[in-house]
């Protein structure tokens, strides 16, 4: 029974628990009803028995309660004892309330009777302590200006702050107005508002560029040198641990600190209080701790300090933005960068800093990139002159850049065939060797943007945080500023009601792109107006805009002013959906000239004309980059665009359309419209000078050199399709480069691959025109059979075409090989002028077919490694997806036609030296072998057709495989012994010397075919071997040759058999029978 669990039975009676789980729990239930138990006795056969369990139950549940009473006994009696202790102290309680309410009573009745004497002393102690608090507030006052300076020298910028503004408002206080002596005070603190309004504005530009002793850049630095102090390392450990847009989120998050501040009076103390008074002793106490912690020697301390409250904010007055600023998580150059815009905002100088930095962006990101190259290019001279200083004496470090480049690339593509190809691919393609895809140029380029652009990216990351914070507090100031507020900083900042002083996120982000556009020009050689159309009317529009009354000179800050309202006003203009918003504004605000009469001229002249304090502007790229143009703009898509998405990422929802347009916007156009026109003519050119070269179609290759496999090695491809491969392959790169244009570049290559397949084509048909081999392989009947020829398995599988018609059974085999054979020895008599005579254009025929199969290869391994290369999806960027794949089909099919006219190539050279062999063999029918002695050299048409095999074997040998040669050669052997059995047909006689001038002819020609390394020498004895075993039968008997017959009859066909007995051969002797016996043998 789970009731009684709890229990404090002692271990020796532990049976009790099993005694009382045996006991029903309907014995305690809430509504206990006994009737049951009555009516189950009194039924029971054993009634004695049941009134015995209840009884022992009975004593197990007393016994029970005897131990729970005996375990809780004592503390029974300690509670009762407590309870009346407690009634005691109560009633004593009350007895000395009664006696102190009487004395109470007494009490108001004697102080009654003084009261006025007490209010005059209340009065006068008050008097005194406003008295002493006003001396101490005067002397604490005094002191003011330098403790400000010191603060400012320590770079305690917010404390130096709170103690301006604290000082400010206690000389404004009743009482210390009328004070002559504190006039010299209030000069002061005048001057140190300005003083100190340089200052924060000066670091937090140093801070919004990245050169500030808080910046992510310097902590970075910092954590790697191993030189962080112990105050800061915190901080600096989660600087850049997560990502931009991340770090971006969490300012936003925290963008709202102090705005409660700003509007209850964070800076607002007891001594500002109108019931309290300002206590300097006081400041002194909160500021000297802090002071003591800093310099003191206890480290602990320091470090416990530290993880509370930033370095620059140790001598500040604890208030609501420092108790923020503590439980903040954002980054330590983030939480600087708020420090600094609460001081300007406590300063009410929000629109003056604003101006001043819309004053300062564009020269300070200009000195900043042109640093940068300047240090990369020290780097890159340094680096160089640790190589090989003697080499570079009297030159320059870029004519060695390119010299080493080009003199490495012309040995790497040096063949060992002796025949070195860099001259001809330099001189076809459009662009130089480091200007490649793959060259130093475009890794420079490269290298070169990706730097600057992450620095930019880091700075606008600066920019959005402030932007945001200073939008977000000026109009908050607006908001709740009253009149009186207002009045009292009209004369100390008369451009506060500017706002923000036209500084927002949009504006920063229009320059900083602006700038970078200006550097990408320079490295692409192109002119701002040529570079963005848009940008020009853009900016001419801002001109207009501009009041025309008068032609005046603009002073830097209303040139300045001037430029930020247009800007805001576009934005809102922008927002109400009325213009398509800013581009750039090509260095609108730095020319010292008429803005509203010249801009557009400006524009027109590519901003050639600068006023006369303004200097030629650029940036140095040349020097770290060994060749400029516009073939860099490859190298440059991919950094920018990485650059606008991560632009993109840090943009405020307010300001997400300003991440569509802008830098990556005008590379595109720039690429559209000025790189993808110029490289399709270039290439163009270099496409037709590669086909139209005499030397594109002119074998090359030493005598004695085997065939080679790869480039590298020598393989012998046709310079023309050599040059129009690395063309292709060139055009790729840059489609990889640029994925958004691969479908554009891809339909290039298929534009050049149609119009080298065309010349090739050419090539084909100058070679084979009105030649019987041409003729024969487009014959329906022949194709079918080439294909099914076993030989034919060394051939690639032409489109449509598979493997499967190889596999056939020797039988087979036999049968298209005789066929074929059959089909071709009916040609008879073959002329010669419908043969290819000329060998030079059958080595044509053979290097050309490698040189076609190299490009199918090719243009097939481009599309199995970059299936993609018309479809390139840039990953989480669906607006650069090229959907469409028919770009990729059509590279493959270009793969297809090439390889079919490199498998024509190769049959019409197979038929050729099938009919050449026909042609030799046919004079064998023209002649009687009936020799008067035993001759010591075959046949001069024999002795003609091997020295052909021999001589035209070694020319094809450097420009084909063995494979493919063994196909060509292949079926010379199967047609001259065809040819040698089928011409007994034509014969009338034939004595023995006869017979053995046959069979040395058959000799001959073995050896001829045998020499080639590639054909199967055994195959070519057995063939020829079945030649001289059936003219050898003519040397025997009548009865002999019966016997040769009923052993080998299958050896022959009968018609060949039959033909052995027409032949007159002298001193043999063939009976009028002979024919019908010979049948009854076969027949068997």
């Amino acid at each position: 029974m789970g009731i009684f669990d709890g229990f404090p039975i002692p271990p020796d009676k532990e049976y009790l628990r099993d005694e009382l789980s045996r006991i029903d729990e309907s014995w305690v239930a809430a509504r206990f009803d006994s009737l049951p138990h009555v009516v189950r006795i009194l039924t029971s056969k054993d009634r004695e028995g049941e009134l015995q369990i209840l009884e022992e139950q009975s004593d197990v549940v007393e016994d029970v309660v005897d131990e729970v009473v005996h375990a809780y006994h004592g503390g029974f009696n300690k509670a009762i004892q407590n309870y009346s202790q407690i009634l005691r102290l109560f009633s004593e309680s009350a007895e000395s309330i009664g006696v102190l309410k009487v004395d109470l009573d007494e009490a108001k009745k004697r102080l009654g009777a003084r009261n006025k004497q007490l209010h005059q002393l209340w009065y006068r102690s008050v008097t005194l302590r406003h008295i002493i608090s006003l001396l101490d507030q005067i002397e604490g006052i005094a002191k003011v200006p330098a403790r400000i300076e010191k603060l400012i020298s320590d770079k305690q910028f917010y404390a130096a702050v709170q103690l301006h503004i604290q000082s400010a408002l206690m000389l404004e206080r009743e009482g210390l107005q009328t004070v002559g002596a504190l006039q010299d005070i209030r000069s002061e603190l005048s001057k140190l508002r300005g003083v100190l309004f340089y200052k924060v504005l000066d670091d937090l530009h140093a801070h919004l560029y990245n050169k500030g002793e808080y910046s992510s850049v310097a902590s970075s630095m910092r954590e790697k040198d191993d030189e962080v102090p112990t105050t800061t390392a915190v901080a600096f450990t989660a600087n850049t641990s997560q990502p931009v847009s991340r770090r971006t989120r969490s300012v936003r998050g925290d963008s709202q600190f102090g705005s409660q501040g700003l509007v209850d009076g964070s800076y607002r103390s007891g001594s500002i209080d109108g019931g309290s008074s300002y206590d300097g002793h006081d400041e002194d106490g909160s500021l000297e701790p802090h002071d003591e912690r800093l310099n003191g020697d206890n480290g602990k301390d320091v470090k416990v300090i530290s993880h509370q409250i930033p370095l620059w904010l140790l001598n500040s007055t604890p208030d609501e933005f420092v108790e923020t600023i503590k439980k903040s998580d954002a980054p330590l150059h983030v939480k600087y960068l708020q420090t600094m815009v609460e001081c300007l905002c406590l300063l009410h100088k929000v629109a003056a800093a604003g101006a001043v930095i819309c004053q300062r962006l564009r020269p300070t990101i200009h000195e900043i990139i042109t640093s940068k190259i300047k240090a990369h290019a020290e780097f890159i001279n340094s680096s160089r002159s640790g190589i090989d200083k003697a080499t570079r004496i009297g030159t320059t470090g870029l004519h060695f850049m390119k010299g080493q480049l080009e003199s490495y690339q012309l040995s790497k593509q040096k063949r060992q065939n002796g025949i070195s190809l860099a001259g001809t691919l330099l001189a076809v393609s459009p662009v130089s060797a480091v200007m490649a895809p793959t060259g130093n140029a475009q890794a420079a380029a490269k290298e070169l943007l990706d730097s600057i652009l992450d620095s930019v990216v880091r700075i606008f990351e600066n920019h959005v945080v402030v932007g945001e914070l200073i939008e977000s507090k000026s109009s908050l100031q607006s908001d709740t500023n009253t009149p009186k507020q207002m009045s009292t900083d009209v004369n100390l900042d008369s451009e506060a009601s500017q706002v923000t002083g036209g500084y927002s996120i949009g504006f920063s982000l229009t320059v900083l792109q602006s700038e970078c556009q200006q550097l990408i020009c320079e490295i692409l050689r192109a002119t701002p107006e040529a570079a963005s159309a848009d940008a020009a009317v853009q900016t001419a529009r801002l001109a207009s805009m501009v009041p025309t009354k008068e032609k005046r000179q603009y002073s830097t800050r209303q040139r300045a002013l001037c430029m930020c309202e247009l800007l805001s006003n576009n934005q809102k203009r922008k927002k109400d959906g009325s213009e398509d918003g800013l581009t750039f504004a090509f260095r609108f605000t730095d020319a010292t000239i008429s803005v509203p009469n010249q801009g557009v001229d400006l524009i027109r002249q590519g901003w050639s004309r600068r006023g006369p304090n303004v200097l030629q502007e650029g940036y140095g790229s040349a020097a770290v980059l060994p060749e400029q143009g516009i073939y860099l703009a490859a190298s440059i898509y991919r950094p920018v665009l990485q650059f606008t998405d991560k632009i993109a990422s840090m943009l405020p929802k307010k300001y997400s359309q300003l991440g569509n347009d802008g830098l990556l916007a005008f590379v595109e156009n720039f690429v559209k419209d000025h790189l993808l026109p110029t490289m399709f003519v270039d290439y163009r050119k270099g496409v037709q000078q590669a086909v139209s070269s005499p030397a594109a179609f002119r074998p090359r290759a030493h005598a004695n050199v085997s065939y080679a496999s790869s480039i590298e090695k020598g393989r012998p491809v046709l310079q023309g399709l050599l040059a129009i491969d690395f063309l292709a392959k060139e055009v790729l790169g840059w489609a990889q480069a640029m994925p958004k244009f691969a479908a554009d570049l891809v339909k290039y290559v298929q534009t050049f691959l149609e119009r080298t397949y065309e010349r090739c084509r050419t090539s084909y048909m100058e070679a084979v025109l009105e030649k019987q081999s041409y003729m024969l392989i487009g014959r329906h009947d022949i194709e079918k059979l080439m294909q099914l020829d076993p030989a034919s398995v060394c051939l690639p599988n032409a489109p449509g075409q598979s493997n499967v018609r190889n596999i056939a059974s020797d039988a087979e085999s036999v049968e298209v090989e005789s066929e074929l054979s059959e089909l071709l020895l009916n040609l008879r008599p073959i002329k010669q002028e419908n043969l290819i005579r000329d060998d030079n254009k059958l080595v044509l025929l053979a290097s050309l077919s490698d040189s076609l199969e190299y490009v199918a290869d090719s243009i097939e391994r481009l599309v199995q490694v970059n299936p993609q290369t018309s479809n390139y999806v840039e990953s989480g960027k669906p607006s650069h997806t090229r959907t469409s794949s028919s770009p990729a089909r059509d590279l493959a099919s270009f793969a297809d036609e090439y390889r079919k006219l490199a498998i024509d190539c190769l049959k019409v050279l197979r038929v050729e030296m099938q009919l050449e062999t026909i042609f030799h063999m046919q004079e064998m029918t023209d002649r009687e072998y009936l020799e008067n002695q035993d001759a010591e050299e075959p046949d001069d048409f024999v002795i003609s057709l091997t020295a052909q095999i021999t001589r035209r074997d070694e020319e094809m040998a450097p420009f084909i495989a063995g494979v493919k040669r063994n196909y060509i050669f292949g079926g010379i052997c199967n047609i001259a012994a065809n040819a040698s059995i089928k011409a007994l047909a034509d014969m009338n006689s034939i004595n023995l010397f006869g017979v053995q001038q046959i069979c040395r002819n058959s000799i001959a020609l073995e050896q001829a075919l045998a020499a080639i390394p590639s054909i199967d020498s055994e195959a070519v004895q057995q063939r020829l071997d079945h030649v001289r075993t059936y003219y050898e039968l003519l040397n025997m008997p009548f009865e002999a040759l019966l016997a040769f017959i009923t052993e080998h009859g299958h050896l022959f066909t009968a018609a060949e058999y039959v033909n052995l007995l027409k032949v007159q051969v002298p001193g043999r002797e063939i009976p009028p029978d002979a024919q019908n016996r010979i049948s009854e043998i076969l027949s068997h």
